[in-house]
């Protein structure tokens, strides 16, 4: 049995869960935070798990004690009265509630916002280009997503770098000041909640307007509704896609050959490659390395093993994504994989709703830093790079590279 969740773990995962995938694909362990939780490891059981109703999303479903249910979410979102968005509420407040969301989030706003991420994306290489150098972390794969989402909420301008200040803070889990998310988390809900407020009274053509104006048959998001929703979509939206290009740039200068074979293809001015290689760069080592919690409602059973009623249940995507028995060669990086139907989206009911921005930003990030800056290179040797500790997510902590400065 191979230890979980150390730092040699966090490194590199994929032959625990390779052995989890072989010896107990429902397996029963003890997390860092105490709880006790079941991990799911093969695609089978994981796609089935991710759209099975009994295992529930809302953590009153929890067995253990009250006090213990803070240690399954975000930290602080039960007191700063966050519990009312997509990741923690079932059928029928979820049908009606996604249903509502998605009139505002709609593929015709993701398009419609393509040229101002290819605009953001630009400025931010702007600033680092002329160095040679860069921490492609904190200098582009982080502020991108914020600006961006915050760009699409209505957040103005003169207040997003106090967005990014408090997802700095969310973003670093363990690593900062004691309840330094917590506080985050109450600071973005109190200046969401007063920009709601406002944003009635002077309705705009931003997605925070499109939730104010949501209805469905009469039915409309309450204040506290459209401020969890507000929230979620900001912090499920932007460290997915930090991570998402973080480790997507990491695994192309651990792929040298699939690396070359992109940047011909951008250099040629196609993009069929990197819309495929996006999506198996999710799949090789995607930002979501375990979905979110879900809570068995009654008694099942799943990959053989008897689940309990109140029991969590976290579907290790990371794991199903390499499994052999769905995909062929799951451990090599294939860039033109065609049979592709990863995990790291999710599956069933909770299906990512910002999946067409996520991929919107990948590419254009991705593509614009290969085309711009061709012979980025790692500044460190890769055994310094350090990888963030957290349960649910998989994203380095910096990335340092150099590159020749760019004429003119």
């Amino acid at each position: 049995m191979p230890v979980l969740f150390d730092w040699e773990f966090a490194t590199d995962p994929y032959p625990a869960y390779a052995w989890l995938r072989e010896n107990s694909p429902v397996h029963r362990t003890r997390l860092p935070s105490g709880v006790e939780a079941w991990l799911v490891t093969r695609y089978a059981d994981a796609r089935q798990a991710l759209a099975d109703q009994r295992l529930s999303k809302n953590p009153a479903h929890h067995a253990e004690p009250a006090h213990a249910k803070g240690k399954t979410g975000i930290p602080g979102e039960r007191k700063a009265e966050l519990m009312t968005h997509l990741l923690n509420i079932d059928p029928p407040d979820h049908t009606r509630l996604r249903r509502l969301v998605s009139k505002a989030f709609t593929p015709r706003r993701v398009a419609e916002f393509t040229p101002r991420v290819q605009e953001l994306t630009d400025h931010l290489i702007d600033q680092f280009a002329g160095k040679g150098e860069a921490d492609l972390i904190h200098e582009f794969a982080f502020p991108l997503p914020i600006y961006a989402i915050c760009e699409m909420l209505g957040v103005p301008r003169e207040d997003q770098d106090d967005f990014r200040d408090w997802a700095g803070m969310m973003i670093r889990h363990g690593g900062g000041p004691r309840g330094g998310v917590a506080r985050s988390v109450k600071q973005m809900r109190t200046y969401l909640g007063e920009l709601i407020h406002r944003k009635r009274d002077d309705l705009g053509n931003d997605l925070i307007s499109d939730l104010i104006r949501a209805s469905d048959h009469g039915d409309h998001l309450t204040e506290a509704e459209a401020t969890a929703m507000a929230f979620i979509l900001l912090f499920a939206g932007f460290e997915t896609t930090v991570n998402l290009i973080g480790n997507g740039i990491h695994s192309l200068f651990t792929n040298p050959d699939q690396r070359e074979r992109l940047q011909a293809s951008l250099a040629a001015g196609e993009s069929a490659l990197l819309e495929t290689g996006v999506e198996e760069l999710l799949r090789y080592d995607g930002p979501v390395e375990l979905a979110t919690w879900r809570f068995a409602t009654r008694p099942l059973t799943l990959g053989g093993q008897d689940i309990a009623a109140g029991d969590p249940v976290l579907v290790v995507l990371a794991a199903a994504d390499r499994d052999p028995e769905r995909f062929a060669d799951p451990d090599t990086l294939d860039l033109s994989r065609s049979d592709n139907q990863h995990l790291g989206y999710g599956h069933g009911i909770h299906y990512c709703l910002g999946a067409p921005l996520a991929r919107l930003e990948g590419q254009t990030a991705l593509g614009t830093l290969l085309k711009r800056l061709p012979d980025l290179e790692l500044a460190i040797p890769p055994t310094d790079l350090r990888w963030r500790g957290g349960l649910i997510m998989r994203g380095l902590r910096t990335l340092p590279v150099r590159f020749t400065v760019p004429n003119g």
